[in-house]
This record gives C-alpha cells, structure tokens and sequence, in this order.
C-alpha cells in the first residue's frame, strides 16, 4: 500500500523531532565524558543546529537517489540496439 502525502510528512516531523531530542539528550550525556560542559539552552541550540545540518543533508541525499533512479529508469526503458546478432 503507498503512503500518502499527509502520512510521509507526519512521518519526516515525527523522525525530525524525536532526532532532535535524542540528539539533545546524547550531548547531555556525552559531552561532560570530553569536559564540555554547556547550559541546557546552549544544549537545545546546538540540537537544533545539528538538526537543520542533518535535514540539509537527508534532502541532499533523497534529490541524489532519485536523480539515479530516474537515470536507470531512462537507461532501462530506452531501446538499445543487440550488438550480439550480426
């Protein structure tokens, strides 16, 4: 069954937000291992700056492979002389 429009896009706010708090929470933890200590306001910031980088990134990433899809579908569908009967 294909997803609808409204569905993929709960899906990508639904991935969106649970990626910004795992990522929120992790420097929690994380960073005071390395002896970086920050507020939880400079926290939330820095989630959020590594969310825009991570969506920049997926974007960039999906417009790729469907570049390449495109291309192996023109590749397949296009009617390519045998070379082999001569």
């Amino acid at each position: 069954m294909k997803q609808s429009r409204l569905m993929s896009l709960v899906e990508s706010l639904a991935n969106v937000a649970v990626g910004y708090g795992v990522a929120v929470v992790t420097q929690v933890l994380i960073f005071p291992i390395f002896g970086l200590y920050a507020t939880l306001a400079q926290n939330l910031m820095i989630g959020a700056m590594f969310t825009l980088v991570s969506l920049a990134r997926s974007y960039a990433l999906r417009r790729l492979f469907e570049q390449l899809r495109e291309r192996q579908a023109l590749g397949q569908g296009s009617a390519r002389p045998d070379r082999s009967a001569t």
